[in-house]
């Protein structure tokens, strides 16, 4: 007996694509299961849960063939955080694997984004966002995510903060002593810079000359911490440093080695999972595989 195919006309009528084999709703589950697991995994899980076989390099092709969409905020953006994660990317054989940086994205909307050597999409994606006239960039230390914040929206509407958690982790790693060590931190958490910077300036030790360089480096992302907490303007990165650890639960399961081609649709699949979107009835014939 032959494979059972929609037709043209059929799939017409039920607003979905042709010659598939797939319901959009399978297709659907197949994407969110294997967001979260190896393909392999996907093929066994989508078995047991539906009766139906659907092959791993099927899964996999659902995904790399596929229009994955990019969520867009409803609500304007008050924050915005990025931060990098690695995955383990396949080489030539006999070469060893390497990993690479990916970035990843946090609105305080709820929606996130993630992209591999792909940075003018990166801020593009961004770009479409509901930006507000002013709005919060936060990050650590690190040039190439003060780079990309530079190339969103307007130099005035950018608040750009620096970490205060990877502030303090960098004074921290001084060899001043733990009451100076305290002095400096509550110093930097009222904003009050040239008193930090006069307080370090008599001490000739290489960490804390490190330290003095990052804080010139960073002078108009240190603001006032104190205030900006009490007015509920955010002081910390954590919430995408949380996100790349989600991603990673993705990307760096056990044995997993990217192609570097296809590792920019497996970090947008696993950030429409995040998303909600594979999860949400509205989106029942939005996903399109091309065929």
């Amino acid at each position: 007996m032959g494979e059972l195919r929609i037709t043209e006309k059929q799939a017409q009528k039920l607003e979905i694509k042709a010659h598939s084999q797939l319901s959009p709703q399978l297709e659907k589950c197949c994407l969110l299961l294997s967001a979260n697991a190896s393909y392999a995994r996907a093929e066994e899980d989508i078995e047991v849960l539906t009766g139906i076989k659907v092959s791993h390099s099927t899964h996999q092709r659902l995904v790399h063939q596929g229009q994955i969409p990019e969520q867009i905020a409803t609500e304007e953006i008050e924050a915005i955080s990025i931060d990098g994660g690695k995955a383990r990317i396949r080489t030539e054989k006999g070469d060893a694997c390497v990993w690479r940086d990916y970035k990843a994205v946090n609105l305080d909307t709820k929606v996130v984004g993630a992209f591999f050597q792909e940075n003018e999409e990166l801020i593009d994606w961004v770009k479409q966002q509901p930006l507000p006239d002013i709005f919060s960039c936060l990050g650590d230390g690190h040039d190439g995510i003060w780079n990309l914040f530079a190339a969103i929206g307007e130099e005035n509407q950018r608040c750009e903060t620096l970490d205060w958690y990877h502030l303090v982790e960098n004074l921290y790693k001084t060899g001043l002593s733990d009451e100076q060590k305290l002095e400096i931190k509550q110093l930097l958490w009222h904003g009050k810079f040239d008193e930090t910077v006069d307080k370090l300036q008599s001490c000739q030790e290489q960490n804390v000359t490190n330290f003095l360089a990052y804080l010139s480096k960073h002078k108009s992302r240190i603001h006032n911490y104190d205030y900006f907490q009490c007015e509920g303007i955010p002081i910390g990165s954590g919430a995408v440093e949380s996100l790349v650890k989600r991603i990673d639960r993705r990307v760096q399961i056990s044995g997993a080695q990217w192609n570097s081609k296809n590792l920019p649709q497996v970090l947008k699949q696993r950030s429409a999972y995040l998303n909600g979107y594979f999860s949400s009835s509205r989106n029942k014939h939005n996903y399109s595989l091309q065929t």
